[in-house]
């Protein structure tokens, strides 16, 4: 005979879940208390439940695993909805396990009750309670399938205090198995028909690439079709950057000319890229003259943003390898000069100036740059929404195996917790998170996570005391009316210490290098805080008062 709670870790068990991460709650111990006996699947305690849905998202991406967090009911369960909500606008597979009110209770408004299927029914891609013991297994293995079939995302399943302190006699449930859709022949060679007559083509590249490792077959692909591709919002390493046919990113602050280039295009294929408002700038970067091919696993997407003209439900790894297999190579010269046009333009946008705006701060400019000279082979990007988020989406080339994981959705806090996360599952990978003040502050206290599990992320926190962005939208749409976006913030190296991080400040380009260096030497988790000049509020500004400056 074997509890509820043991039943719940003997599904996570056999879906092959080996990383989990909670904060405690009295809701869901029968769980927690079942992961004693099976030190096989690590549970990582973190200080906020906000941070701990953020590890298991970044989890997820970084190990292309299903990623499972937990929290106790009420306010625990809410809690995690940012990382939820994340992971939804990501595709990221993941499965919450939520603790909740005893059966006989419900309704009565108890202790820290909410309807759980209710309240996430549209944050995540199913929410269920399970009211019987003898369901576990079935349902268990349901949300597992569910989160990381078709596009993939997350899952919550609520679990009744009492429910997890029935028993009954276990028998094994089912993993289910998952085939990829597949397009056929015929479509694919409509498909290639349409880009062999383009006048002016492009390749948006999404996170279905990344999830299905197939940037190599997407290279292939653009070399032999010769057409450029340009990656969608915070979907950098979709395609290698230093490729010939690389045109560039799309969001805030994208290159002009790969924007016209698009607005002018004939044909646009998309794979794997939901089209967001971001990555669109507002639904105004397809022309009316552009036929749209796109390509995404779930039907649901085709034609939620733009109507298509063909829409393909398939694997993006699955549609490049049949295109592979039967696509004519393009020889053409108008083509070629189109590639190199447009890879030259990203080249010349992504090269960070050199000149010296204020020697009294550190530039973002100088530090992205040092950094390019640091991070080898096999290094993750992580980080927040902010402000400085634009020097690293400019001028940091995602090339040699680099990856950024971040969300599409713009939640600030995420870039701590999604290093944590990275580098739980990829332990032999170099980790650096990006973060603003502000952001960092909001999840801040995983740095006791990082060290007491001996976690040894770099986090580098950007202060120039104020939400940035905010503050820019404000001085753009309400000059001289600044209201709520000022900030005081602690010496963030000496918290760190306090914390038993490695921690170093830098006031200048040249220390900036140097401190790296160390807290990589450290051994532990470090931070290195870059205070820099709150009147460059964007890598636009700094690119003004540079050119101003010559």
């Amino acid at each position: 005979m074997l509890s509820g709670g043991q039943i719940v870790v003997e599904v996570m068990k056999k879906e092959g879940v080996q990383k989990a991460f909670c904060v405690p709650g009295e809701s869901y111990l029968g769980v927690i208390d079942a992961l004693y006996k099976h030190p096989e699947i690590e549970l990582i305690s973190t200080r906020h439940e906000g941070g701990a849905s953020f590890m298991a998202e970044a989890y997820a991406k970084a190990s292309g695993k299903v990623g499972v967090c937990m929290a106790t009911r009420g306010p625990g369960a809410t809690n995690l909805s940012i990382g939820l909500h994340t992971a939804m606008q990501d595709s990221t597979p993941l499965v919450a396990l939520i603790g909740q009110v005893e059966r006989p209770f419900k309704g009565k408004e108890a202790f820290q009750e909410v309807e759980f299927s209710e309240y996430f029914s549209h944050l995540c891609k199913w929410a269920v309670e399970i009211e019987s013991v003898e369901r576990i297994p079935e349902i268990l293995h349901r949300a597992f399938y569910t989160a990381r079939s078709g596009r993939p995302g997350p899952v919550v399943v609520s679990l009744p205090h009492d429910m997890l302190e029935d028993t009954m006699e276990y028998a094994e449930g089912t993993v289910y198995d998952y085939e990829a859709p597949e397009a056929n022949e015929e479509i694919v060679k409509r498909v290639l028909e349409k880009l062999y007559e383009a006048k002016q083509p492009i390749v948006i590249a999404g996170g279905g690439v990344i999830a299905s490792k197939s940037s190599k077959e997407l290279a292939r692909f653009a070399e032999l079709m010769n057409v450029p591709v340009a990656t969608a919002f915070r979907r950098f390493d979709a395609f290698p950057n230093d490729h010939v046919n690389y045109a560039g990113w799309l969001g805030f602050g994208s290159d002009k000319k790969l924007l016209n280039y698009i607005k002018n295009a004939d044909v646009v294929l998309s794979i794997g890229n939901r089209f967001s408002q971001v990555t669109t700038q507002d639904y105004t970067l397809i022309g009316d003259q552009a036929e749209i091919i796109q390509v995404d696993i779930d039907q649901s997407m085709i034609g939620k943003a733009y109507p298509a003209k063909l829409g393909v439900i398939s694997d993006a790894k699955r549609f490049l390898q049949k295109c592979l297999d039967l696509i004519k190579p393009v020889e053409d010269e108008k083509r070629e000069k189109i590639v190199k046009d447009c890879h030259e333009a990203y080249l010349l946008s992504s090269i960070p100036p050199k000149l010296t705006v204020n020697a009294s701060y550190a530039e973002m400019n100088a530090v992205v740059a040092e950094l390019l000279g640091e991070t080898m082979e096999n290094t993750i990007i992580t980080s927040d929404a902010g402000n400085f988020f634009g020097w690293i989406s400019k001028y940091f080339r995602f090339t040699n195996g680099n990856r950024y994981i971040g969300p599409t959705s713009g939640a600030m806090g995420y870039g701590l917790p999604g290093a944590i996360g990275a580098k739980v599952a990829c332990p032999d990978k170099r980790v650096i998170s990006f973060s603003g003040d502000g952001g960092f502050m909001m999840t801040m206290q995983e740095l006791e996570t990082a060290v007491r599990n001996n976690i040894p992320v770099i986090a580098i926190v950007v202060n120039n005391n104020m939400y940035g962005t905010i503050r820019a939208h404000q001085e753009k749409h309400f000059p001289q009316r600044v209201v709520a976006t000022g900030l005081t913030n602690p010496n963030f190296a000496d918290m760190a210490k306090l914390f038993g991080c490695h921690g170093e400040q830098v006031r200048t380009n040249e220390d900036f290098l140097p401190a790296f260096r160390r807290a990589v030497d450290s051994g532990k988790p470090a931070l290195i805080e870059v205070i820099t000049d709150p009147k460059l509020l964007s890598a636009s500004d700094a690119m003004q008062k540079t050119q101003t400056a010559q």
